[in-house]
């Protein structure tokens, strides 16, 4: 994806190009209906909440390199421990 996203916001509205929209697509982000700071922040965590079911792993990769760019540290990782109800 390019760096150079040229989402257009006046006031409480936001825009993207239909080129952007293609390219967040590309990743599973739909931005088609976005109209507003909210609707993205919706949409991205929709995404995100989607690829930690589908394909931790790959979300993993994606906080570590985000912490890292901004110098800072993951949590240490969380054991997932079976449920009382995981047995039925």
């Amino acid at each position: 994806m390019r760096d150079d996203v040229t989402m257009i916001r006046s006031g409480n509205s936001t825009r993207f190009s239909a080129a952007e929209v293609e390219e967040f697509r590309q990743i599973g982000i739909d931005l088609g209906a976005v109209k507003s700071p909210n609707d993205i922040e919706q949409e991205v965590s929709r995404w995100a909440h989607t690829l930690g079911d589908e394909r931790f792993e790959l979300l993993e990769k994606i906080a570590s390199a985000m912490a890292k760019a901004k110098g800072l540290k993951l949590p240490p990782k969380l054991n997932v421990v079976p449920s009382a109800d995981s047995s039925r």
